[in-house]
């Protein structure tokens, strides 16, 4: 084991080693912290999201506008329709081209369900643009 130079010579040896011992360290420690912040980083707050979106309509002849009521009856335009019968008429108006959009305005105080039928209807007709429309929030006092 050479502890100093060695005997008859006057130079010292050069190490040229890398002491990979502090990076090392520094990198232990990085990980650490980004073990202990990623958590608290990925937790979300329940908030109520906005239900209105501030885009204007485009209304166009050929759009589908559906309609679902408290009860979760469905109207094509103004006229009631049965589950069967809206399937039917959306299959008829996928193939159009260009294909329409559709358009769902559900009753505030209805259920889910009539609107989920509507759009699982859409979706097994093909339909590839699907809408839902509101009334946006009265502000004036």
């Amino acid at each position: 084991m050479n502890v100093g130079p060695a005997e008859g010579s006057d130079e010292d040896e050069v190490v040229s080693a890398i002491n990979t011992t502090p990076l090392v360290d520094v990198m232990l420690v990085l990980l650490i912290i980004f073990l202990i912040t990623i958590p608290v980083v990925t937790q979300s707050i329940q908030v109520q999201l906005p239900n209105e979106r501030n885009i204007a309509t485009q209304t166009k002849p050929e759009n589908v506008v559906i309609a679902v009521d408290s009860n979760a009856n469905i109207y094509w335009n103004t006229t009631r329709v049965s589950n069967d019968e809206l399937l039917s008429r959306l299959k008829e108006v996928s193939v159009m081209v260009p294909q329409p959009e559709v358009h769902i305005r559900g009753d505030q105080f209805g259920d889910y369900e009539g609107v989920g039928k509507v759009v699982v209807a859409c979706q097994r007709a093909g339909i590839v643009k699907i809408g839902f429309i509101t009334e946006p929030v009265n502000q004036g006092g």
